[in-house]
C-alpha cells in the first residue's frame, strides 16, 4: 500500500487549528521524517535559565507525531504509547529547540521513532528520544 502524503502546509494547517497551544513551526516533513522548532521564551525555562524537560519532551512528541501523520495521513487518533528521553546536555535559553524525527518502523498498529533535539546552531544533540504511537487501523493496510 502507497501510504498517504501530507504536504507541509497542510501539516502546519492541522497543527495551527488541532493543537494551537503547541505553537510549533513545522519546517520539513516526508521520506517518513519531520523536522520542528519551537520559539523558546521564558514560559519554557526553569530555574537555571535552562529549557525545561516537559517543553523538550513536547516538541519531541510533536516531531512524532508530524512524521507520522507525514506517512499515514491526518490522523487525529494516533496516540502517544511510550516516550522515552534522555537529556544529553543543557540546551540554550535563547535559541529555538530543533526536533529532528526519523521513522524507525512504521507498522500496522505501532509505529517507532526517533528523535534528537537540538538547540539551533549547535552541532551537538541537547536529547535524544525514542517514542511509540498507536494507531487506527488503516483501509488497505
Amino acid at each position: 500500500m502507497t501510504a498517504t502524503k501530507v504536504s507541509k502546509e497542510q501539516l502546519s494547517t492541522f497543527f495551527a487549528e488541532e493543537f494551537p497551544q503547541a505553537d510549533i513551526i513545522v519546517d520539513a516533513v516526508g521520506n517518513k521524517s519531520a523536522t520542528l522548532r519551537k520559539a523558546i521564551d521564558h514560559r519554557h525555562l526553569r530555574p537555571g535559565g535552562t529549557v525545561s524537560g516537559p517543553t523538550l519532551m513536547a516538541v519531541a512528541d510533536a516531531a512524532l507525531y508530524a512524521a507520522i501523520l507525514g506517512e499515514i495521513g491526518l490522523v487525529a487518533l494516533a496516540v502517544t504509547t511510550n516516550l522515552n528521553i534522555n537529556f544529553l546536555r543543557k540546551p540554550a535559553a535563547d535559541r529555538d529547540v530543533i526536533a529532528e524525527c526519523q521513522l524507525i518502523k512504521v507498522g500496522k498498529v505501532l509505529i517507532i521513532g526517533e528523535v534528537s533535539l537540538y538547540s539551533e546552531g549547535m552541532d551537538e544533540p541537547v536529547a535524544h528520544v525514542v517514542g511509540t504511537y498507536s494507531v487506527p487501523p488503516r483501509r488497505g493496510y
